[in-house]
């Protein structure tokens, strides 16, 4: 069975790698800001799964067009947004929202939310689909100006949901966490084992196989 992760995200890739798998990466390419205004009025919840659900459905319907698609297939589908002070926030992208977005965070506490949906394929017919999601609290320090400073010239948070990493030079600035650190990272190893048990999937018998 093959094991596609519909994700660019190198942080997802790395922590299924150490956690056993070897995924082949199909880029959904999905337009998360039109996936968003087709939603009357989600909850936090409701925003993230859709998303996750968006992505792998993009995937599966470029893997079932091509002659990738007639193999047995297992296709996850990630997204991940930050929830503080009652705003839900994404990638900043630009350093000067980094800076107000960690003007903002700095000092309190928010729920980093992950959705997940798992599509599995069997002889290039969907035969099983699900999806999830998982919130860990975050708490955030209190990093000086030019620390901040540092950390948007890096480059780092400008690309990660929330504006921050707690597997990167992010981690300084996180005082602690109550929940699900590789759901922190991207993908939540607990809600990926669950879901893939809802298709009919066993991690275990994942474990060392190389993508193909």
């Amino acid at each position: 069975m093959r094991f596609v992760l519909a994700s660019q995200s190198p942080a997802r890739l790395a922590v299924l790698r150490s956690a056993g798998l070897d995924p082949s990466v199909v880029v959904s390419g999905v337009d998360e800001d039109a996936v968003a205004a087709s939603l009357i009025d989600p909850a936090p919840v409701e925003l993230v799964r859709a998303l996750a659900v968006a992505k792998a459905e993009a995937v599966f319907e470029a893997l079932v067009g091509s002659h990738e698609g007639s193999a047995d297939i297992v296709i996850v589908g990630c997204d991940s947004m930050l929830s503080i002070g009652g705003e839900m926030v994404g990638k900043p992208i630009t350093p000067e929202a980094a800076r107000e977005r960690w003007a903002s965070m700095a000092g309190k506490t928010g729920e980093l939310l992950t959705g997940h949906a798992i599509i599995r394929v069997e002889n290039g017919e969907k035969t099983k689909e699900t999806s999830g999601t998982e919130g860990t609290t975050v708490r955030f320090g209190t990093p000086s100006p030019e620390e901040i400073d540092a950390y948007i010239a890096s480059g780092e948070p400008l690309q990660v949901a929330g504006g921050f990493t707690l597997d990167g030079l992010g981690g300084w600035f996180v005082d602690g966490i109550d929940g699900d650190p590789s759901s922190v990272i991207g993908i939540s190893l607990p809600l990926t084992r669950r879901l893939l048990s809802e298709v009919g999937v066993s991690v275990v018998d994942l474990w060392g196989r190389p993508a193909s």
